[in-house]
């Protein structure tokens, strides 16, 4: 009976008969199918879990890099502009008009100290600005806070100062731009922009003053941290009516952490002091950059340098700078 099979058959069938025989009942087939069922709902909510979870998670950081652009770039004022102009209850005896007057300029770092991130003390800062024994001083990153027991105006009454402010930006805890204090009442004053973008903020407040014989002309700034940016403001300020109306300083923080375009037209249109060198005022504990500068026209500064007392490594992350301006003979009288 087996002559006409093909060779195999018979060993085909009895492992066709072994795999019946190993058939799985009916009941055990339905178990593992709802286990699998189950384990796939199971994955499926571990997954619904996780997108939820991440997007919970990205809904946090999102926030966080808000909070974060808010804190770095707060509420933007459409244009800088004179928020404060006053004079002392008690001005102080200014000093006799002569051919030499003293001129600052100091970054207060926002009254918070060397490294910015403890609360506003005026005072520490104000100790320095008393030190310097200046007849004007040219203040940045001065911050006016909201709510505070101490007050720019407070400090410049105890000294007998004039003061004139101007806001660049709203600050989270104030409004934050460049002050002028002065031993001399000022004739005029206004205020300009140097923005060229939303990132950084600035500002130029010019002044007159009233010195007895002769009117100087005072220009306090607080330049860009950008190379290209920075030239672009110096053009903008080397423009201004007050280079054509008497002697002049240029006071501020120029940021020209490096020979650049900017400082050097800086240097080819204004004077420059006698010094071979620029004197370094950044960082204050360990001075090594020269970011604080003044400059004149139609006057003569006959020395600079920077003022790095105790007080003032600690006050800021920056020392102030003065110097000795020498009017002409020929405009003290005009």
């Amino acid at each position: 009976g087996s002559w006409g099979r093909r060779p195999g058959a018979e060993r085909d069938e009895v492992a066709e008969r072994k795999k019946k025989g190993r058939k799985k009942p009916a009941g055990e087939a339905r178990a593992r199918q709802m286990g699998r069922t189950l384990a796939l709902k199971a994955r499926e909510r571990v997954s619904e879990g996780k997108r939820v979870v991440g997007q919970a998670s990205l809904a946090r950081a999102r926030d966080l890099g808000a909070s974060a652009r808010k804190a770095m770039q707060p509420q933007v004022l459409p244009r800088p502009h004179l928020s404060l102009l006053r004079s002392p209850l008690r001005p102080t005896q200014a000093r006799p008009i002569a051919r030499r007057i003293r001129v600052a300029s100091y970054n207060v770092h926002r009254w918070t100290g060397l490294n910015g991130r403890g609360k506003p003390d005026l005072a520490r800062a104000g100790a320095v600005i008393a030190e310097l024994d200046a007849d004007i001083i040219a203040l940045q990153e001065v911050l006016l806070p909201f709510d505070s027991a101490q007050s720019l105006e407070g400090l410049c009454d105890e000294l007998g100062l004039h003061l004139a402010f101007a806001a660049s930006r709203i600050h989270r805890r104030g409004e934050l731009g460049n002050a002028l204090l002065s031993r001399f009442p000022m004739t005029g004053i206004n205020v300009f922009g140097l923005s060229s973008s939303r990132v950084e903020r600035r500002s130029a407040l010019a002044a007159q003053f009233d010195l007895g014989a002769v009117e100087l002309g005072v220009v306090a700034t607080h330049l860009s941290l950008v190379d290209r940016t920075r030239w672009r403001q110096v053009e903008t300020l080397l423009k201004h009516s007050q280079w054509n109306q008497g002697p002049a300083v240029l006071v501020g923080d120029m940021n020209a952490w490096r020979r650049c375009k900017a400082s050097q037209s800086l240097e080819d249109t204004l004077h420059r002091h006698n010094n071979v060198k620029w004197p370094a005022t950044y960082p204050s504990t360990r001075p090594l950059f020269s970011l604080d500068r003044i400059y004149a026209w139609g006057a003569d500064i006959s020395s600079v340098e920077a003022h790095d007392s105790k007080r003032a490594a600690r006050a800021s992350d920056h020392l102030p700078v003065i110097a000795e301006v020498v009017l002409r003979e020929e405009d003290r009288f005009c």
